[in-house]
This record gives structure tokens, C-alpha cells and sequence, in this order.
């Protein structure tokens, strides 16, 4: 507990040397929820809409291989993956000692914009979009079979982090946090596995600065080696991730669709559009804050690392439970246990879902409403975290999800 103590003060210290002891940025925009269905919802699905900038973005990825040989028809997983594919992709790695780790998990921030784009999300196996507080959200950003240089602006850890950390097994790095969400983190089995910037260190976790912006940024390659030197008694070796099926097959049930809107406040939404030539998702973010949706301006996201599209093979809605653990200051405890309504798009359709955690250290599984295992599209998948009271509406081959807690 001394310990605790002195690195709890250390990080109160820094919170309020900063003015911002949430995390919260100073500049962010407060805009209400939403906690009504949207009447008289009209879209007008489109590849490129007026309101969406297109000039001077990177080109699409290039098309995904085609189906191959190589990748069995009955796919891989839930469990007795092979040593060279990573379970959380589904895809043969090229380096198959990168598996033999715990994946490294990100707090990557979202708010004020002038932080984006964000650095080295399309590296990610998986990220997770969650609900923090006033209307934001922040990224969750989990590598394992690749490797990224620089990932960030890091910022501070939520409750719903500690469903991350024991899910993937994974090693944890942060910047601050709310006290109470800091007795929790330190309170855990897995508190040898938090990683703070004045502890790791450059080259780890080094500060970038450009136009005076003081970005903290982590390398995971080098978080890897951090880990390893403080040898943890229960190890940094391969972790247990199964849980996911992935078959390159289009499953069967689905509905054609070519954009999903998700909106969160009126200061936080998103879109993604479907790219047939490359069977990706393209992420489009919010420019300015929109107090309806017919004000809503988009542009494409990028990874200022890579300089390419945020591009996934999949993207995942699930409806989980939102509580108040305090009201003032806002702190949402989302209960991540299910089972609950899930919404997968893959290869341009939609598929009405199930999805239930089976254990603290289970990840999320996905199944038909008749109990059938569902597969996932080889590749990328990003997680959309919603209310469980959220609602979905279409038009055409578009649907619109609005983020909703009691």
C-alpha cells in the first residue's frame, strides 16, 4: 500500500499541475446526450457526401488478397490457433515471436481535434470507442501481431479499462486518471503491469512536441522490453486470447449496407463507409460540434504514423449496460458481462447479433440469436461500445446508431 501511496500522489501531483485531474481536455466541447430515439431520421447514403473533404488524402488501402488456399475454408479459431496466426486477427504474422507476448493496450485520446489525426491506430489489432464523460469518448488501441513506433497522444485510464486489461491479459499503458479509478487500477492482480510515462521512460514513452503540443506518445516495441526487464512473476509470455472465429467466407444472413453512422453526442460522432475495391471500412470523424444530425460535418480519419486511412475489416457494435459510479464528476462504470444486442458488418453487410463474456478473462464472443458461433472477416476489427437503451435506425442500405444510457 506505501507504494500505492507514493505513486497515487505522484499522479494526483500531475493532475492537478495540469488543471484537468478527469483528463478531460480543457477545450473539449459539452454537448448533451441524446437520450431520446431521432424522429423524422432522413439519409441519403453516398460514397463521398458534400460535406465530407476529399482532397489531399492518402488513396484507399490496396485491395485484400483474395481467398487463398493457405487460409482454411473452416477458418481458424475459437481456440487452437496456430503458433503463427494471432488470435486476434485471425492473419498469419510475419513474425511469429511478436504472439509470444501479452498484447500492450493504449489509452489514445479523441478530444480536443487538433489532436488528431492519432498515431499508429491502423498498426492496431483491435480498438475499442467508448464513452468517458461529457459527451467524448477515447480509443483503447490493442497491438500483438504488429508493432508501432509511435502510438498516441496517450491519455488517462476509465473503469472500462480494467475490463480491457483482464480480457486481453494485457500489459497497460496510460497516462493519468481520476483517483478513484486509480485505487482500482492499483488495487488489481495485474497493478505490476500498469505502465506510467516517469517510470518507463524514453524510448518507451517519449514526449513529441511538434508546434508545442507535448504529445506523449508509446512505442510498443520498446514497452515490450520494458515489461520484460521488470520480469514479472507471472511472466510476459504468449497469453490464452481465444474466443473469436475467423472465416474469410461471407456468412450467411446478412443485409447489404454501405455506411454506418455512429453518434455519441452532438460533439462526438462518426461514420463509416464501405470501400468494395478493398472490403474495408473507412472511418470519417466529426469537424465541429453538431446539435443534430443534419449539421454533422465529416472528415476522413488517417494515421499521422502510417499516413494511411483508418481502414478495418470489421466493425462491431455492441449494447452493454452504462452506470453512474459518480454523477459530479461524470464517471461511467460500463459492465462489460452481457449478453446483449451486437451488430457486425463485415463485407459490405450487416448481421443482427448476440455477443456474452463468459469470464473476467474471457473476451467478448459473438453468436447468432440460435446460438451459432459467428465468424469475423480475417483482419482489423474495431469495437463501437454503446448503450444498452441506444437506437438504430435505417434508410436504405445506411443505418445511424444513437448512444443512449438511462
Amino acid at each position: 500500500m506505501r507504494k500505492f501511496a507514493i505513486v497515487l500522489a505522484t499522479l494526483l501531483a500531475l493532475s492537478l499541475a495540469c488543471g484537468n485531474l478527469q483528463g478531460i481536455p480543457a477545450t473539449a466541447p459539452t454537448v448533451p446526450l441524446n437520450k431520446t430515439p431521432l424522429p423524422g431520421l432522413t439519409l441519403t447514403p453516398a460514397t463521398a457526401p458534400a460535406s465530407t473533404p476529399t482532397s489531399g488524402l492518402p488513396a484507399a488501402p490496396e485491395a485484400s488478397p483474395a481467398p487463398t488456399a493457405t487460409f482454411p475454408p473452416e477458418g481458424y479459431g475459437p481456440s487452437g490457433f496456430p503458433e503463427n496466426v494471432n488470435p486476434l486477427t485471425g492473419l498469419a504474422v510475419a513474425d511469429p515471436s511478436l504472439l509470444a507476448r501479452r498484447p500492450i493496450l493504449i489509452k489514445v485520446t479523441n478530444l480536443p481535434r487538433n489532436n488528431r489525426p492519432q498515431f499508429g491506430l491502423s498498426l492496431a489489432d483491435l480498438v475499442y470507442e467508448y464513452y468517458t464523460e461529457e459527451g467524448s469518448t477515447r480509443f483503447a488501441a490493442i497491438f500483438l501481431g504488429n508493432d508501432a513506433e509511435q502510438v498516441g497522444p496517450i491519455r488517462s485510464a476509465r473503469l472500462f479499462d480494467v475490463h480491457l486489461i483482464r480480457m486481453y491479459k494485457a500489459n497497460f499503458a496510460f497516462g493519468s486518471a481520476d483517483k478513484r479509478v486509480l485505487d482500482k487500477l492499483f488495487n488489481t492482480e495485474f497493478e505490476p503491469r500498469l505502465i506510467f510515462e516517469w517510470t518507463a521512460k524514453c524510448p518507451a514513452m517519449c514526449r513529441f512536441e511538434p508546434n508545442a503540443a507535448n504529445y506523449l506518445l508509446g512505442n510498443t516495441k520498446e514497452l515490450t522490453r520494458y515489461i520484460n526487464d521488470k520480469a514479472l512473476k507471472d511472466g510476459n509470455g504468449r497469453q490464452n486470447l481465444d474466443g473469436t472465429v475467423f472465416k474469410e467466407q461471407v456468412p450467411e444472413g446478412g443485409q447489404p449496407t454501405s455506411q454506418i453512422y455512429v453518434r455519441y453526442s452532438g460533439a462526438i460522432y462518426n461514420r463509416w463507409d464501405y470501400d468494395a475495391a478493398t472490403g474495408k471500412y473507412l472511418r470519417y470523424s466529426d469537424t465541429d460540434n453538431a446539435m443534430d444530425i443534419a449539421s454533422e460535418k465529416y472528415a476522413q480519419l488517417t494515421d499521422r504514423l502510417t499516413n494511411q486511412p483508418i481502414a478495418v475489416d470489421n466493425l462491431v457494435v455492441l449494447y452493454v449496460t452504462h452506470a453512474y459510479y459518480s454523477v459530479r464528476p461524470e464517471i461511467i462504470d460500463i459492465v462489460l458481462s452481457g449478453p446483449g444486442k451486437a451488430y457486425v458488418f463485415r463485407d459490405g453487410q450487416k448481421f443482427d447479433l448476440q455477443w456474452t463474456r463468459n469470464s473476467l478473462t474471457s473476451i467478448p464472443t459473438l453468436y447468432y440469436p440460435d446460438g451459432r458461433p459467428f465468424p469475423l472477416r480475417p483482419g482489423q476489427t474495431w469495437y463501437e461500445i454503446l448503450g444498452s437503451t441506444s437506437t438504430l435506425v435505417q434508410a436504405g442500405d445506411a443505418w445511424r446508431f444513437q448512444f443512449s444510457i438511462p
